[in-house]
């Protein structure tokens, strides 16, 4: 059943707002606060152009979006739950079988609290990443992308800061203040997740971080979504229909990038990529191994006792908890993980529990590892002897198990001094993102790209490649 959204409030939502006149004046008062954060940290230029964009307006799966000419200022953000089902049952942990929480349960209300203000601080933190690529966007498609991702990130951060203000009271509303007073990448007052603090300064990265790490999102936004706190889980189920077009955004960026290589290697018969403006493949392996990197400490250390404890609680469930053919409450099952022991990689059996994390690092590492087969396909397909590889999951590790040691792209435990040896072979050196800098020029004529970039096979809503989606 399909919730009537008047499209016209200052906050569109599905979830009554009006119905709570104290919780709607606290979000309209957080609302300057945000649309200030907005001016200062969002996109850097063309807050005041049109762009073609996607709003949410409805959560009915036969149109949940609207695409229109708008200015991002003027985006509806909104609060989107998806559905509620009165015979929803929590499906795992110790209170598996009840029905799912409406309100917060005290002995959860800090640990709550915790996931939702984790997950509201990694949006905020993205756009602050992406705010001046604007200026060197290989196309207006691609700057229309950038925004689209930008402003849905932003109705992200306002869905986690609706559950904050609604359920947490003062402690919500400060939490919500905070969200706006961190900033990606400043010393004093960094963003929580390292990931969140790293630069964005190119497209390239911007095309690496929407595969890999918004992939890290879905992943636990859909470990959230089976929560047993019902407004959070419906919130995430509805994040993650907005989470699929950054995941595209990002695959299909890269898939362009590689597409253009391989033509630039065939046309002038040469591997010499560079000398006639292309990104070459070796340069892309290296993007490819520091994001995924990067990216993989997201889920935190496989082995963590905030996480089993999250899980048994019934806080955070595992990907697509349903389909996985346990008890779903973990009390005597095995998994098998990786582990460092005498300076060799081995893999052992422990308890299911104690490696939620590194059960759902798994379900992630499959799914990039899909997106790295349909980018091999692309170069062999045009005859080139040449294929990406996921790096092991302990190369280049700041957290968990690994973060104390070196290892190789395929694996093998090594000493300091061969990783300082060897670090320009496997991670963008300063010479090539010097020289992926260089190619960003900005490109604005409608059906114009980079010289570095394949145009996209289609364009967006039906609308034609050389449409004009953004106004200039």
């Amino acid at each position: 059943m399909a919730t009537n959204i008047d499209y016209n409030e200052l906050i569109p939502n599905n979830v009554d707002l009006a119905s709570d006149r104290r919780l709607q004046r606290a979000l309209e008062s957080w609302h300057p606060k945000f649309m200030q954060w907005w001016r200062a940290r969002g996109p850097e230029y063309f807050q005041d152009n049109d762009v073609y964009l996607r709003t949410a307006i409805s959560v009915d799966k036969n149109g949940w979006a609207h695409f229109g000419k708008l200015k991002m200022p003027d985006y509806r953000w909104g609060i989107f739950l998806a559905e509620s089902s009165a015979e929803k049952k929590i499906s795992f942990g110790e209170h598996k079988g009840e029905s799912v929480w409406q309100d917060v349960p005290g002995e959860y209300r800090a640990p709550l609290r915790r996931l939702i203000v984790t997950q509201g601080d990694t949006e905020p933190a993205s756009v602050e990443q992406q705010r001046l690529l604007a200026a060197t966007a290989p196309s207006l498609i691609d700057m229309r992308n950038l925004f689209q991702v930008n402003v849905e990130e932003g109705r992200h951060l306002w869905a986690m800061v609706y559950l904050l203000m609604a359920h947490f009271g003062r402690d919500g509303r400060e939490e919500a203040e905070q969200l706006l007073i961190r900033q990606s990448g400043d010393p004093d007052k960094p963003r929580i997740l390292g990931a969140f603090n790293e630069k964005t300064p190119d497209w390239l990265a911007f095309f690496m971080f929407t595969f890999f790490t918004d992939r890290d999102g879905k992943y636990q936004l859909a470990s959230l979504a089976e929560s047993a706190f019902d407004p959070l889980a419906r919130s995430a189920q509805f994040m993650l229909t907005e989470e699929a077009h950054h995941m595209y955004v990002g695959e299909t960026g890269v898939s362009r990038v590689v597409q253009r290589a391989c033509e630039i290697m065939n046309d002038n018969k040469t591997d010499d990529v560079r000398r006639f403006g292309g990104i070459d493949l070796p340069t892309l392996q290296k993007y490819i191994n520091f994001h995924f990197s990067v990216s993989e400490d997201l889920f935190g250390s496989g082995q963590s006792t905030n996480a089993a404890n999250y899980y048994t609680s019934g806080l955070k469930g595992r990907y697509q908890e349903s389909r996985l053919k346990d008890d779903h409450q973990l009390t005597d099952e095995p998994y098998k993980v990786v582990r460092v022991e005498n300076g060799k990689l081995i893999t052992i059996e422990v308890s299911a529990l104690s490696v939620v994390n590194e059960r759902l690092r798994d379900d992630y590492i499959a799914d990039c590892q899909r997106g790295i087969d349909r980018w091999n396909k692309i170069i062999s397909d045009r005859g080139i002897e040449f294929s990406f590889q996921l790096p092991h999951r302990a190369f280049h590790r700041q957290i968990g198990e690994f973060a104390d040691v070196h290892a190789t792209p395929d694996g093998r435990i090594i000493d300091q001094g061969e990783w300082d040896r060897h670090t320009n072979d496997w991670l963008p050196s300063e010479a090539d993102q010097e020289f992926v800098a260089s190619l960003m020029v900005q490109v604005t004529e409608p059906g114009e790209f980079a010289a570095w970039i394949a145009p996209p096979r289609m364009g967006i809503n039906d609308q034609p490649v050389d449409f004009e989606y953004v106004t200039l």
